[in-house]
């Protein structure tokens, strides 16, 4: 048996369970150790349901046997805390929801049950996932795993350090303004937001529901490809859900990209780290080699998009962290006093700063007297962001930009500039505002800290992304790179 399962990536370990060279108890055990061993430092985990995965994992031996396998079958991995699972708490890393047990699963949820794979637990993420860092969990932060002084990023990154911790072989997380990509870039592995749309948003806890997207964190691209084939599709419980025939996006991943059009918005490179725009270079020219063209090109209203996603993410917060009255389900306000005296006190005490800090930015753009001025026109400003990408792509293949404008910055370093730590997602966020596909690659180290390169393509163009990852990993050995824990 093959030492360090927990270094596996999915590929490698479906054809290790396929050939019965290992079972998916052994290989479950074995992440379960490594948890055991490194989870006390990094802190990926909110809930770990060892005993359930166990049984699961069982589960999918029996299938294997029978032959009925899938490419994720018997693979353990981790769902970030705000996509519901019946029976298993799903608490947002917020004290709101600290008690909360779903009645149901995500769609995405039943979509992994469906093929086999093995749910080991939750991973924390900054509350409600609003944040870059984890450091909102109303729990406690998750280190990263490459410095374990420095933060993950966020929202997502509970599942972003899993994965390159080997606490896991990969993690679903949702990207609201950057929240998959961004933890991705910071811990060196692969993360991918999909077209809004393509993955159901049925069963995630809502934060921004224009903007929400469910995405794969994987150790490398060929296994992004294979959770996008099990978690893509329509599903009639999301009235956003694209109606889209389901696709093997590992068919994308020939290592070809001859002839293939970069575009390079310069305006993503303004105001980054000088090393990660150096990195970025490099990565550049290895693309150039492998025979795509490169140029330069302009993307002037990305300069708004920080500033429109701030109005318009609140708002929508505003709108559905109302359903937290304490009436329902979650925290409830014990105290005495009127029923609008507990709904306040509720919110008080179950909302963390960042949160009760959105909430207010949200509910005063959309108040009587600024609607227009704020939400309206961030709306109007949106529609100029969509179709000046629309543009672009009449041009281009995909466009190249950083993922993250630094490295991992250090626990702490931007707690008390809100500002500052929303800078943190200025690559990624005009992405989300636009609803189209994006995916976050190794790229390099500075300072013994990874860098992410960031690949967009148009809606639906997941398989252009996925070519041009797949054609960069495989010239690179960025992608191979593992912390030292």
């Amino acid at each position: 048996m093959p030492s360090n399962l927990h270094n596996l990536t999915i590929h490698e370990a479906s054809e290790l369970l396929a050939s019965r060279q290992i079972s998916s108890q052994e290989l479950t055990q074995a992440v379960l150790d490594r948890i055991e061993h490194v989870e006390p430092r990094v802190k990926s985990y909110v809930t770990i349901t060892g005993d359930l995965a166990l049984q699961q994992a069982q589960k999918a031996d029996t299938a294997i046997a029978k032959g009925e396998t899938t490419a994720l079958a018997g693979v353990p991995m981790q769902l970030k805390d705000n996509m519901c699972t019946l029976g298993v708490p799903t608490t947002c890393s917020s004290r709101m929801l600290e008690n909360f047990v779903p009645p149901y699963n995500a769609t995405v949820v039943e979509k992994l049950n469906a093929a086999s794979t093995v749910v080991i637990g939750k991973g924390n993420m900054d509350e409600f996932a609003m944040g870059s860092s984890t450091e909102n969990s109303a729990f406690f932060p998750t280190h990263n795993p490459w410095d374990l002084k420095r933060v993950p990023g966020g929202s997502s990154g509970g599942p972003a350090a899993a994965v390159a911790a080997g606490e896991c072989l990969y993690a679903l997380g949702s990207d609201t303004g950057g929240s998959i990509r961004q933890p991705a870039s910071l811990c060196g592995i692969v993360g991918m937001k999909p077209t809004y749309g393509l993955v159901s948003r049925y069963g995630l806890v809502a934060f921004a529901s224009s903007l929400d997207q469910i995405g794969p964190l994987t150790k490398d691209v060929t296994d992004s490809a294979l959770v996008l084939n099990a978690i893509a599709g329509h599903d009639p419980r999301d009235s956003t859900s694209i109606p889209q025939a389901a696709k093997d996006y590992t068919k994308a991943l020939t290592g070809n990209i001859r002839g293939l059009k970069i575009g390079v918005p310069k305006e993503y490179y303004e105001g980054i780290d000088p090393k990660v725009a150096q990195t970025m270079r490099i990565a550049l020219e290895k693309l150039e080699a492998l025979g795509a063209s490169v140029e330069e090109t302009s993307l002037p209203h990305t300069k708004y998009a920080l500033a429109v996603y701030y109005i318009l993410a609140p708002s929508e917060a505003s709108a559905n962290l109302a359903r937290y009255d304490g009436v329902k389900y979650g925290y409830s306000s014990q105290e005495d006093g009127s029923i609008w005296e507990a709904m306040e006190k509720t919110k008080q005490h179950g909302f963390g700063p960042e949160v009760k800090r959105r909430i207010m930015l949200g509910t005063y753009a959309l108040s009587a007297g600024y609607y227009d001025a704020y939400y309206i026109k961030a709306q109007k400003v949106r529609t100029l962001i969509s179709r000046e990408f629309q543009e672009s792509f009449q041009k281009y293949d995909v466009l190249i930009t950083p993922t993250s404008p630094s490295t991992a910055f250090n626990l702490g370093a931007k707690m008390d500039d809100p500002v500052q730590m929303y800078l943190s997602d200025v690559c990624t966020i005009p992405i989300n505002i636009a609803g189209i596909p994006a995916i976050s690659l190794p790229a390099g180290l500075v300072g013994g800290l990874p860098v992410g390169m960031q690949v967009i393509g148009k809606p639906l163009a997941e398989e252009t992304i996925l070519r041009v990852g797949y054609a960069y990993e495989q010239a690179t050995e960025w992608h191979k790179m593992r912390p030292e824990l």
